[in-house]
């Protein structure tokens, strides 16, 4: 039997929908000490009723992120879509354009399923070179102006260059990042709520 999941009801608790990469899937951790999960409990203490969907998976692209997404916003009927991707397209070295396109489609969707949105972009390594590297950086920027959306430029700010917030890897935050990182989304998201 084939249950078609409600969304939009009147009665349901508001949306938080995040998608993204390895960075908000939690890698390396307990699901509950993602930032996504200490986001939902910082709802719950601050007075909201939002629920938060973490569809994140680690190694995903903006492709797939843009492929996934539909089903996501008719599925759940989000009030806020947290768009954390590209990171692995630019260490891939996938074409600026193709990035700008996988990021534009996710925002024109967000935004036509009636959801708020905030891009939370990513820098990658300076060794790419700097005109990928910074034209890598500015996909963001352009995009929040071009829409008018909310923009956190570096999700891991304070996080990336500190040891002891990263996994062993070097590339992946551990979970004593994880509070920090909530830190930074904290106040770029809070507008886009509702008055608790």
């Amino acid at each position: 039997m084939l249950l078609l999941p409600s969304f939009g009801s009147a009665s349901a608790d508001p949306v938080v929908l995040v998608i993204g990469d390895s960075l908000s899937a939690g890698f390396g951790m307990k699901t509950a000490e993602s930032w996504p999960s200490l986001l939902e409990d910082r709802l719950a203490e601050s007075g909201y009723a939002h629920r938060v969907v973490n569809t994140s998976i680690s190694g995903e692209t903006t492709r797939g992120g843009a492929t996934r997404l539909p089903a996501a916003l008719e599925r759940h009927g989000p009030q806020v879509v947290i768009v954390e991707l590209g990171g692995n397209d630019g260490l891939r070295g996938i074409p600026l354009g193709e990035i700008r396109r996988n990021l534009q489609n996710m925002i024109d969707a967000s935004l036509a399923a009636g959801a708020r949105v905030l891009l939370a972009g990513v820098y990658i390594p300076p060794n790419y070179g700097p005109a990928y590297t910074q034209g890598f950086k500015q996909i963001f920027a352009d995009l929040s102006a071009r829409d008018e959306v909310a923009l956190l430029p570096f999700i891991l700010e304070g996080v990336a260059l500190d040891p002891e917030l990263m996994q062993a890897d070097g590339i992946h935050p551990n979970s004593a990042a994880q509070p920090k990182i909530l830190d930074n989304v904290w106040p770029v998201l809070l507008p886009l709520l509702e008055t608790p």
